[in-house]
Order: C-alpha cells, then sequence, then structure tokens
C-alpha cells in the first residue's frame, strides 16, 4: 500500500492510494482495507465518501464489499473539516406532515440541505435540529435524520427521519427503489418524444469536480422517465420520475442526454440569451433568480414503523408558476 496526499489550506484534501498484492492477501473488503489504511476515518466516513462518490479509480468499478486488483489507484477527496457541534438554529420550515417518527417538509430554493464546507450554518439540519432538539445522533454526526438530498437550487417535498429506527427503514426503503418520486421543470425548447426514458451512467465530470456528467467511465446507472406537461414556444413543462437517485441526476440527464438544459440552471445551463424573448419584467427576474427551476413536487412511501403509505406533494415556487403563466 501506498498513500500520497495533497492539499491547499481551505480545499479538499486529496489522497491516493495503491493496492498492492499483499493488501489484497490481508484484507478481502475495500472499506475494510480503507478504514485500516486512512485511521483518520471511521467506516461510516469512508462509506459517506464512497455514497457522495468522493472514493474513486480511473481503471477499475470500485464496490466497498471487495478489494480491487492490485496496482488500482484509489483517489479520496476529502472535503475540509466542519464544525463537530451544529447548532439548532430558528429558521422557518413549511412542515407538510409530522408524527413521533419522521417528518415531511417542502425545502425552499436556497436552503443548503446539511452543513458543509462552505455552508456551515443555516441549513436545513440546524433547522430541524430547533425544532427537533432530540434529532442529534439519528443516522449520524454531521447529518442528522437526513435520509435524502435535494440539491441547494432545488426546492420541494423531502422526508427526515426523527429516529434511529424510522432513518434505517427509509434508508431502505431509498436503497431499493421503493420510493415514488416526482420532479418537474422547465427546459428550453422541446424534446423530441413527448415521453421516454432516459438511461445513463452517471459520475463526476472529468475535467470538472463540481460538475456531473453522463456515460463517463466508471460511472453509475442513472435512469428517469419524464412526459411533457406542455409545449410552449421556447419552454417545455416536464414532468420526470427518478427510478435511481444520482447527484444533478436530473439536470445533466436534461442538459447532456435530451440536450435541453433545464431554465436558469447555473451549472449546466445555456446562460440567459434566449430570455430576450421573454416578457420583459419575467426575463428580468429569471436573469436575478440564481437556481435552477426544478422542483421535487411528489414523495410516496410506505411509512418503516406504521406501514401506513403515505403520499405528500407540493407546489413549485411563484417564479416557477410565474414562468408557465407568461408563455
Amino acid at each position: 500500500m501506498t498513500v500520497e496526499n495533497s492539499a491547499d489550506a481551505d480545499t479538499d484534501v486529496e489522497l491516493e492510494i495503491t493496492v498492492s498484492e499483499s493488501d489484497r492477501s490481508e484484507w478481502k473488503r475495500l472499506d475494510q482495507f480503507l478504514t485500516k489504511s486512512l485511521t483518520q476515518f471511521s467506516r461510516s466516513t469512508i462509506k459517506r465518501l464512497f455514497d457522495d462518490e468522493q472514493i474513486s479509480s480511473e481503471t477499475v468499478s470500485l464496490s466497498l464489499n471487495k478489494m480491487p486488483p492490485a496496482g488500482t489507484i484509489i483517489s479520496i477527496e476529502v472535503p475540509p473539516p466542519i464544525p463537530t457541534e451544529i447548532q439548532p438554529e430558528n429558521i422557518p420550515l413549511e412542515i407538510l406532515f409530522e408524527d413521533p417518527h419522521l417528518i415531511i417538509i417542502n425545502k425552499p430554493a436556497g436552503l443548503v440541505v446539511h452543513p458543509a464546507p462552505g455552508h456551515y450554518n443555516g441549513t436545513l439540519v440546524n433547522a430541524i435540529l430547533y425544532h427537533c432538539p432530540d434529532l442529534k445522533g439519528v443516522g449520524g454526526e454531521k447529518r442528522p435524520g437526513i435520509v435524502h438530498r435535494l440539491d441547494m437550487g432545488t426546492s420541494g417535498v423531502m422526508v427526515v427521519a426523527k429516529d434511529q429506527k424510522t432513518h434505517e427503514g427509509l434508508v431502505g426503503l431509498f436503497s431499493t427503489h421503493d420510493i415514488d418520486r416526482k420532479y418537474e421543470t422547465i427546459i428550453w425548447g422541446a424534446p423530441k418524444s413527448l415521453s421516454g426514458t432516459i438511461q445513463s451512467t452517471l459520475g463526476r465530470h472529468p475535467t470538472n469536480r463540481f460538475k456531473m456528467a453522463a456515460n463517463v467511465k466508471l460511472g453509475k446507472r442513472a435512469v428517469t422517465h419524464y412526459k411533457v406537461i406542455k409545449q410552449f414556444e421556447l419552454v417545455t413543462h416536464l414532468e420526470l420520475r427518478l427510478e435511481t437517485g444520482r447527484t444533478h441526476q436530473i439536470r445533466v440527464h436534461c442538459a447532456q442526454i435530451l440536450q435541453h438544459a433545464i431554465l436558469c440552471d447555473p451549472l449546466y445551463g445555456n446562460g440567459d440569451s434566449g430570455l430576450k424573448k421573454f416578457d420583459e419584467k419575467l426575463a428580468q427576474k429569471l436573469k436575478e433568480y440564481p437556481y435552477q427551476l426544478l422542483h421535487a413536487k411528489e414523495l410516496g412511501f410506505v411509512h418503516p414503523i406504521t406501514g401506513e403509505k403515505l403520499f405528500f406533494s407540493a407546489p413549485p415556487p411563484a417564479i416557477f408558476l410565474e414562468t408557465l403563466a407568461l408563455q
């Protein structure tokens, strides 16, 4: 085993580990090997980094439950540390449902889900801890209660667990795709088909680590089903159903596979040149709006404790509805 690292002050630490023959003889699982090799990280941290696609190899598709071949170079991107004590903050929440086990909220665009480098406070986790003081330790120290995520700029329905058993049950439902999730968005132009299924692999962009990309080497399977709600002259209102839940999945699938980027998407969009054809006041609002017009409108699942079938929906933000109304 060879370990190398590089880091700048306030940036990610980048580690590289080269697997040797003796490593393969000693260890059967990659997560155990990495936990032993990187003693500063717990096994749960290793799993989180892997799930966040911050553990990768350019030559081998990695799995935590088996060792890769000797000679494999494993890259680990470790974000700068965040404060260990997350403070409750009195941030207003739109609560759609709550019982002793879970809470359903309509997350506004612009609210970060959990503390991370650059966003140490003012997050959904800070708000949830204020609303539910006993949540600490449920699901992990850094992300208490969090089962799934929405991008900062994506609005919509989310579920948060209030106890460990519920958290484990919800994580299981998401991992087996036993969750009904529908989104709606507004894209530039019109897709060739009124409905369809987008299938690709999805992984870290080869040159821009802030972006994801479709059909990259060693990417993970990503499937999105879509149908047109209504086509307008310049844009199309789409409904999308996730079969998998990869980072930036809908945004990448729209921009790269459909080749019709989401309106106002700051990372994958086509800029604002097309807005000059819109109503002048709306165009100005959209130019100033910093987030993609993507909304998680429906969430349905079987309650992991009570067995009750739950279903929740929430309307998109006002600017989303105004954009549709003025087409």
